[in-house]
């Protein structure tokens, strides 16, 4: 079983790699590339938040891993000139831990809660009233002798973050006056994206090399800056620091990616189906258990992209790789002896 994190191309944040490099996040909305929509009515929302004196209401950021979601929230938090408090979901495990949080938070404060569809039910039940009322409810002692204390907190705002829209309850999305999703960008934007991440970096690079690399980049931000950096390593190991067409290739072809931003493991399931399942339909328990990887991280992490180039559609007997998929791969169809 591959580990996702370590792949290349994963959209996953690496704590030890792409954390770092905190000096490419822009820091206001006019640095931020791409998410055109997102980011007018971001600035209308600020604007008039503003000019009200009032902190900006609560904001649910949702989207596929490394679109910027994490990025956004701390320009957001820079527009406003407020102070983040970065958690997440996981990181809350108690009540206590959320209340702890909560009452350190200053007027005007926003606290940035990533991976927020992980909070357990009771945490999340304790944030309501933090979000309606700005208010705490405190449990005192057990039983019918029990009663509840209630503490004022400051007008702070929350924004949350995830992948996975979808497994938020209800009652906590519905708290949520302002809700963007962040789709994967635009080639042009990631090209710009990684122009500018290369001049922040100090690198050289000409324009073919800036759209070969944004070809691969699977019109992710957090992809594209990660393999800027691994082609720099290859272009100072083995020319002269400059990032040249012929040089981004060669490194490519080192790195196992293809044109479209395919890695080992994408051709991996796209190959299994093929050739031991006759091209699908197959179902995901039976995919997953024949290529080793879990089930989620198929249809979360690998499948979105694999149907977004058209190589893979998801039918009710189960998922089908398409005639543009063997085209890709150079191999035939089931049924055609010419190699599509």
């Amino acid at each position: 079983m591959s580990n996702n994190k370590d792949r290349l191309i994963s959209p996953i944040e690496r704590r030890g790699d792409d954390a770092l490099d905190l000096s490419l996040r822009p820091k206001t909305l006019e640095e931020y590339i791409g998410q055109e929509r997102i980011k007018k009515n971001l600035s209308i929302t600020i604007a008039a938040a503003k000019k009200r004196s009032e902190p900006i209401e609560h904001v649910l950021l949702y989207g596929a891993p490394g679109l910027g979601k994490t990025t956004l929230a701390h320009v957001i938090a820079n527009e406003i000139g407020a102070n983040i408090r970065v958690t997440s979901g996981p990181a809350i495990e108690k009540s206590g831990d959320l209340a702890a949080i909560l009452t350190n938070l200053e007027e005007g404060d926003i606290l940035f809660i990533d991976e927020i569809h992980r909070l357990n039910k009771t945490v999340e039940e304790i944030l309501y009233p933090a979000m309606e009322d700005y208010a705490l409810d405190i449990v005192m002692g057990k039983g019918s002798g029990a009663r509840i204390l209630r503490l004022d907190l400051p007008k702070f705002t929350i924004i949350g973050a995830t992948t996975l829209a979808s497994l938020l309850s209800a009652p906590l999305r519905d708290r949520f006056g302002i809700t963007h999703h962040l789709n994967f960008y635009e080639t042009d934007d990631i090209e710009k994206i990684i122009k500018r991440s290369a001049g922040i970096l100090g690198i050289k690079i000409d324009l073919e090399a800036e759209r070969e690399i944004a070809k691969r980049s699977r019109r992710t931000p957090r992809i594209a800056n990660r393999l800027l950096k691994r082609v720099r390593d290859y272009c100072e190991v083995k020319g002269d620091g400059q990032i040249y067409l012929k040089d981004s290739l060669d490194a490519f072809q080192l790195l196992e990616v293809d044109e479209l931003g395919l890695d080992l493991i994408d051709r991996r399931i796209l190959e299994v189906i093929i050739n031991k399942f006759g091209g699908g339909p197959v179902g995901l328990n039976t995919l997953a258990a024949a290529t080793g990887e879990e089930i989620d991280t198929i249809e979360n992490i690998y499948e979105p992209y694999l149907m977004q180039l058209g190589f893979l559609d998801r039918s009710a007997r189960g998922r089908i790789v398409t005639p543009r998929c063997y085209q890709h791969l150079g191999l035939k169809e089931k049924g055609n002896d010419k190699l599509l």
